[in-house]
């Protein structure tokens, strides 16, 4: 019997997500329409051994509510317990995304040059796009080095709301 990562939708005022737990960590927050479709669900699902099942859990339930506060600029930092499914360099990247502050951008190649790899900028924008927890892991603060909004699962429109979002909510709190 296949093992279950119970998702529910969140319907964000940028897009909808699919919100997905395995076991007791949150596995997924990825956009129902997204640019590549169940590229990342497929590899989550085979990682995993494990089917999709509509069902929300205390974990789902919570990533919601912490979307909620994110989207009404209450929070700036998630606390859930993440299950990252990918190699060693794509999680190197994801956890270099989580030092990205709130409010704030990157370009590809200044997060190459974080990992220590100033020539892996394309092998960096492919980890970006591998990520399975969208938002959470916030792959939306990294731009191309001209400034372009580039590559994002939810669509540039997507990115450049939670861009926005962002810096509207540092400006609320006093801060840039």
């Amino acid at each position: 019997m296949k093992d279950k990562i119970c998702v529910q939708v969140y319907h964000a005022p940028c897009g909808d997500l699919r919100v997905g737990s395995w076991r007791d960590c949150l596995c997924l927050c990825n956009w129902v329409h997204e640019k590549h479709p169940g590229r990342v669900d497929r590899r989550l699902q085979a990682y995993l051994k494990a089917d999709f099942e509509y069902l929300p859990t205390p974990v789902t339930r919570e990533a919601v509510c912490q979307l909620e506060e994110y989207f009404s600029r209450k929070r700036q930092v998630f606390d859930l317990p993440l299950l990252e499914v990918g190699t060693a360099f794509q999680k190197d990247v994801w956890k270099r995304l989580r030092e990205i502050p709130y409010g704030q951008t990157w370009t590809y190649a200044a997060l190459a040059a974080q990992l220590g790899m100033p020539s892996a900028v394309r092998a960096v924008a492919n980890a970006n796009g591998a990520n399975a927890l969208s938002v959470f892991i916030p792959c939306h603060r990294v731009i191309g080095s001209n400034g372009a909004l580039t590559g994002y699962a939810g669509g540039t429109e997507a990115k450049l709301f939670l861009l926005e979002l962002e810096r509207d909510g540092m400006l609320d709190k006093g801060g840039m």
